[in-house]
């Protein structure tokens, strides 16, 4: 259960839209901070960026479970054909390491086809290597998308990238992959076919894996949560579908929806992953302990 609130550059223009005069830096971390107050009680962990979450987020000591930090720079101005992978600046895993954090992500818009893979994946591999030196988890958050601007990947195609990438990502070692769902609620909502594609998923993911929102309304990840447990997920990561209305609210709404519903959504998924969601233990293999463990 770890409640996502990295998002940078998207959630500010959605902010401003919804403002009566544009954010400066301190209104922007002012959301973040009182979303956190308000949900990262009731997780098990929070996904937050350096410049707006973490440090504050430390100083205050709102965060005091398990921290996930973003290392990747993200752009949604471009395509995502056109975007290469930039580290944030002065960031690093072994300055996650040094604050204390349990987990590094990185977001990857991916497609295999792409001409920009190769580049892709060596970042994916250094990364791998990177945590295994700082003794930290990677969290690969892998986005397949179309090749063509002019239109989405098909619930086929979708479906048939997500697989590529578990077992290729899986391979690799990543430590726990953040994903899609395997199917777009908006082209089908055939509870059978959600079924069969997240079991495919699964069986195609050697690593314990966690099912992110993607911005789909809450109702609708609801579903999608329960589903991806029961197929094999070890949680969510969860972050618009919980918290986005409190994005057009001002004031004492915004509080009170974060104190009240957005706290409810959160205890209704975490009900769900309770009872359903698979512990991260079955996909990963008792080391073999020997009394020189420490050595070798």
């Amino acid at each position: 259960m770890i409640l996502a609130i990295d998002h940078r550059a998207n959630l500010l223009s959605d902010l401003n839209q919804y403002a009566a005069k544009p954010l400066s830096d301190d209104d922007f971390t002012a959301f973040k901070r009182a979303v956190m107050r308000a949900l990262v009680p009731l997780c098990s962990g929070v996904l937050v960026d350096p410049a707006h979450g973490i440090g504050y987020g430390i100083a205050e000591g709102t965060i005091q479970g398990g921290l996930l930090a973003p290392i990747e720079v993200t752009n949604y101005d471009v395509h995502p054909r056109e975007r290469d992978v930039q580290l944030i600046p002065n960031w690093s895993v072994a300055k996650i390491k040094r604050v204390g954090g349990d987990g590094v992500k990185l977001l990857l818009p991916f497609h295999p086809e792409a001409d920009n893979t190769p580049d892709k994946l060596a970042v994916v591999r250094r990364l791998v290597d990177e945590c295994a030196q700082q003794d930290i988890p990677f969290f690969l958050e892998p986005i397949a998308y179309s090749l063509d601007p002019a239109r989405h990947l098909t619930n086929a195609e979708l479906r048939q990238i997500a697989v590529w990438m578990a077992e290729e990502f899986s391979r690799m070692g990543v430590d726990v992959l953040k994903l899609q769902f395997p199917v777009d609620a908006k082209q089908s909502s055939d509870r059978g076919e959600w079924r069969a594609a997240c079991a495919a998923l699964n069986a195609a993911c050697d690593v314990p894996w966690t099912l992110l929102s993607g911005g789909v309304d809450y109702d609708t990840f609801e579903d999608q949560a329960r589903i991806a447990c029961e197929a094999g997920a070890s949680g969510i990561i969860v972050g618009r579908a919980v918290w986005a209305d409190a994005v057009r609210l001002q004031g004492n709404e915004r509080t009170t929806f974060l104190q009240e519903i957005a706290a409810q959504r959160l205890k209704a998924l975490a009900g769900i992953c309770a009872e359903a969601a698979r512990s991260w233990r079955e996909k990963r293999a008792r080391p073999q302990v020997s009394l020189t463990w420490y050595v070798e």
